[in-house]
Formats: structure tokens, sequence, C-alpha cells
């Protein structure tokens, strides 16, 4: 088929030379998008009177009608196409004739495609700070049932000092809220609107550039036409803020996945979200958790590709920008159905709370405590360390808890200990003395659990335009 930019060329493109540079196969994923700009193009075009009343009407109507067959699959995007755009140009020209040409008065395909790609991330921006919304929901649940469950804390992997489920749960929750922080972040960085760039340096006709962006939700047009059409600092700041979610989604998942061990047995995944082993049938594999673990690398390909994609493009539209769209897509869905999957998990498991209270007391997690026993009672500090780290060794020798020594026993090692030592180092004296802000004590966890549920019933409404926005967003 004869190409929109062909009348400048007297031969026929080299089909390997056509299939490599086509983008229908994975830019048709913006379809809604190009059509809702060209719409918006289009209602700016009739408004400056570049195009009448009625061939507006026209194209509009027939825009909506293509859209519509689209969404309910009457209508096949073929490959045929180079784009996205083309195709749906080429089926606005089929459909309505010259006045279908009309359409691409006043744009390029470059301030085209950085609409499209400004219009997808935003929506997937939206999309993801709904479902991280719906995650935070299912830890504070946990967080609201779990203020008494204790269960060790761990540095480098040991046992260090009993905490709180609810406390434990209340680390990821932190960095959840942020994740969700940076893509409000973003959001308000990249709402403007590049179309009216032209190819780089805007157009002779009257556009009114801020009568379409006030039709796409944007705060206003982009600044610069050659940053306008070039630019994908949003896309790389997107995709690091999702490998940094994908992270945290990993290192949460690595710990279900220790926790669902037979060493560890402090949950119980749910069947559903569980798989078996085709030769050993005892099994119950931690398939989600591991799986979320592995694709973050993919994420983390995908922003290490747009960097490397970008890093030596001078302005301003390259053809290399094209790669965006492959890796900012897989990255985009895997980061979704991610969160999706791993909420789903979450909600769904069933904590050993007898476990978890276990094994905090039989790791020595109260030596701390021990210590401060200690020193509120006149001993130096550095001499209540080395009195509690001999009690320790007697037990590990006896394979008991510092909880079950006698006090002769303990008063071997020190005289200082008196009956109310068992009291200062019990588990629950343990957490529940520690009521600073932020640590694992149930007064100090109830606090911050309003401040979280609080958070939670705040709305976020990002297509508001900034006059009308609450400046606490």
């Amino acid at each position: 088929m004869a190409q929109l930019w062909g009348g400048r060329f007297t031969k026929e493109t080299d089909q390997l030379v056509y299939r490599f540079n086509a983008s229908i196969a994975f830019d048709q994923a913006l379809y809604k998008d190009d059509i809702e700009g060209s719409m918006a193009h289009v209602r700016m075009l009739r408004e400056q009177g570049i195009l009448t009343g009625e061939e507006a009407r026209e194209i509009l109507n027939c825009l909506e009608e293509i859209l519509t067959e689209l969404i309910e699959g009457r209508l096949e995007i073929t490959g045929e196409y180079e784009d996205i755009h083309s195709f749906v140009e080429a089926e606005l020209i089929d459909r309505i004739g010259d006045v279908g040409k009309k359409l691409h008065t006043g744009r390029s395909r470059n301030d085209q495609v950085a609409l499209d790609m400004r219009l997808h991330t935003r929506t997937d921006i939206i999309q993801t700070d709904m479902l991280l919304r719906e995650l935070l929901k299912t830890i504070l649940h946990i967080m609201e049932e779990h203020t008494e469950t204790i269960m060790p804390g761990f540095t480098h992997l040991q046992k260090a000092q009993p905490v709180t489920l609810a406390h434990h749960m209340g680390a990821y929750f932190e960095m959840f809220r942020r994740d969700r922080s940076r893509l409000h972040d973003i959001f308000k960085r990249m709402n403007y609107c590049p179309l009216g760039s032209g190819a780089l340096a805007g157009t002779t006709y009257p556009l009114d550039r801020d009568y379409t962006a006030q039709q796409l939700h944007f705060y206003g047009p982009t600044l610069n036409s050659m940053d306008g059409v070039s630019d994908r600092d949003y896309l790389i700041e997107y995709l690091s803020a999702c490998a940094t979610i994908m992270m945290h989604l990993s290192r949460f998942s690595e710990e279900i996945i220790l926790w669902n061990s037979n060493e560890y047995g402090f949950v119980e995944l749910d069947d559903a979200y569980s798989t078996g082993s085709s030769i050993m049938p005892q099994k119950k594999n931690p398939d989600i958790a591991e799986l979320v673990r592995g694709k973050t690398g993919r994420v983390y390909g995908a922003l290490m590709s747009l960097l490397t994609v970008m890093k030596g493009i001078p302005l301003a539209y390259n053809k290399d920008m094209q790669e965006d769209k492959e890796v900012a897509f897989d990255a985009m869905e895997t980061v979704k159905s991610c969160i999706l999957l791993f909420n789903g998990m979450l909600a769904t498991t069933v904590f050993r709370t007898d476990r978890m209270r276990a094994s905090a007391s039989q790791g020595f997690t109260n030596a701390t405590d021990a210590a401060d026993y200690l020193v509120n009672h006149g001993v130096p500090f550095r001499d209540a360390h080395g009195i509690v780290g001999q009690i320790v060794l007697a037990c590990i020798q006896k394979g008991i808890a510092i909880e079950d020594m006698s006090l002769a026993e303990l008063q071997a090692i020190s005289p200082v200990f008196e009956e109310d030592v068992y009291e200062a180092i019990s588990m629950e004296n343990c957490v529940n003395k520690r009521l600073t802000v932020g640590g694992p004590g149930k007064e100090a966890m109830e606090e911050v659990i309003a401040i979280e549920r609080k958070y939670l019933d705040e709305v976020w409404e990002p297509l508001v335009l900034p006059q009308e926005q609450d400046e606490s967003i």
C-alpha cells in the first residue's frame, strides 16, 4: 500500500526494511489514545476555523465509529499498515474520502506519537496507583488484625528483637505508600500536552494548543516544540518507579517464600495461589511469590533499555525512540499483573501466629531487654552486654530460652537480677514498652494505623485541572 509519506520516493520500500521499520505490531495498543488525541485535534481545528463545522462533524463521527468497532472487536488492525496512526488515518479516508485527508492538518506523526505515549502512560499511572491502593488496604487490614501478634524481627536474617506482625507489615505499607507518592509526582511533571509541536518546529497554522491541552485534561501545552517531540523523561521516570515497585514486591515475595518454608512455617498460602509438584505429591509451592520475584528483572531491563536508547540521541525526534514502546508496554502490564496477583495471594494468606510467637521466644530476641534491665539497675551498658552474652551462651548449652533460666542461675552470673526480670523480658513487655513513633508497641502501632487509615480515605483526582486540585496531593 502507498505510505503516508511516499510522495518523495520513487521506489517501493524493501519488504525487510518495511517490516523492520514498522511498529503496528506493538503500537496498536495505542489505538484509543491515538483516536482520542485526533478527536481533540479536530475540535481545535474547528474552533480555529481551519476545518468547517461540517468537516469536523464528519471526521469526529467517523473516528467515534472506528473507535467503537475496535473496542467491540468488529474492526481488526492489520499488519499492512506501518503504525497505528497510518491505520486510523487510512481507515478514516477509506470511509469518508477526501475530508478524512484533512485530519493531519497542523500536526506530525512526531507530536502525534509523543501525545499517544503520554496519554497511555498517564492512564497506566492511574491504574497502577489504584492497584497499589488496594494492596495497601490489604496490608492495613493485616496490621489492624495483628497488633498483638509477636514475631521475631531480623537483621542479617538472624533473629534480633521481638516485633509484631503489624509492625513488620507496616514497613511494607510505608514502601508502597512512597511508591504511590512517586507516581503522583511523575504525573504532575508529565501532564503537559506535546500536540502542536509538529515535527520539531511547531507549525504555521494558527493552532490553539491551550484548547487542545484542556480537551485532553492536560495542565497546559509543552513549552518547547523540540523537547515536546523528543522527551521521554516521564517514561524513564515511570519505569524507574515501576522498577522500585517491583523491588518492593520482590522483597516482600522473598519473605513470603521464606515464611512458607517448613523451617519457618509462619504462613499457609491459599491453594488458589500455590502449585504442586509433578513428582513430589507433598509439595505446595509459592509460585506466585517466586514469579513476582523473577519478573522484577524484566522491569529492570525495560528501564535500562530505555535509558540506553535515549543516552545518545541528538535533538529532536529519531527513529531510535520507537524502541520505547515494546519494553514500556511489557513493563506496565508486568507491574500491574504482579501487584494484582500478589494482593490476591496476601489477602488469602493465613498467618501461623503460634509459630511466629514460638520463633521469637526461641531466638533470644529479648536479650537486648535483659541488658536494658541491668542498665536500669545501675550496670554500665558495656558490662550488661557482656553479662547477657554469658547468659545466652549458657542457654545455648542447655537448649533453653533466657526466661527459662531460674533466678538462681541468673544471679550466679549477675547478682543484680531480681524476680521482676521475668516480667521485664517477657515478649509482650519487650514489644509494648517500645512506644516511640514508628515502634512496634501496641499503642504506637494503633496511632500509626489511624494515620494510614486516614491516608487511604483520601481520594487522588489526577485529571482535575491544577486550579481545582488539592495542593496536598
